[in-house]
């Protein structure tokens, strides 16, 4: 006698949990993608932003490194001043060093490239600005820097013990239309040698 074996109970996928399984996926492969897609386009490319901070730092530098005098260092005076004040102890007519650069009067126009009359203090680079292309010192334009803008802002700012006449306040805030928000690096400058001129 022949016996039938028994039937086997087998079972794959069928054709609908197949199509479900591929939709499921889908959708989170297109879920993560485009969570990829929008920190990419929404983050700073990193070249743009150390090409930032290394122009913040370098515009900061050269404004740390500037006199914090009294006078106007080009005032015959400027080395004795004891004062922000006008007489024999202090500065000349005209010559008390105020906030941002001197545009007229015997120390004036100044400008940050000057020929005659260049920046000479720290206080000479409020509201200064570098746009339409970053220069060095001797205003050469610097390669690939045509994007970037720097500004600057100097002001006065209690620093512990220390008054606000004494001590200074520098924000440099450097943008370009790829970054978003705008890279601000601050300073202080202290008025440790009030009569020391360059």
């Amino acid at each position: 006698m022949c016996t039938r074996p028994e039937a086997r109970h087998e079972r794959g996928i069928s054709l609908i949990e197949l199509i479900m399984f591929i939709v499921v996926v889908g959708a989170a492969v297109a879920g993560v993608l485009g969570a990829i897609g929008y920190a990419t386009r929404a983050s700073v490319d990193p070249m743009i932003q150390k090409q930032a901070l290394a122009l913040a730092e370098a515009v900061m530098e050269e404004v740390q490194l500037m006199p914090f005098t009294y006078c106007d260092p080009d005032d015959p005076q400027a080395a004795t001043a004891l004062s922000a004040s006008v007489g024999l102890t202090a500065c000349s007519v005209g010559g008390v060093e105020g906030t941002g650069a001197e545009l007229a009067g015997p120390f004036g126009p100044e400008t940050r490239l000057g020929a005659v009359t260049p920046f000479d203090n720290v206080n000479d680079y409020d509201t200064f600005t570098l746009s339409g292309g970053i220069t060095d010192l001797a205003g050469n334009p610097i390669a690939g820097l045509s994007e970037y803008t720097a500004s600057v802002s100097v002001s006065g700012q209690t620093l512990g013990g220390i008054g606000a006449a004494e001590s200074l306040l520098i924000t440099v805030t450097v943008s370009h239309p790829q970054m978003t928000p705008a890279l601000v690096l601050h300073g202080y400058r202290v008025r440790y040698a009030p009569n020391a001129l360059p």
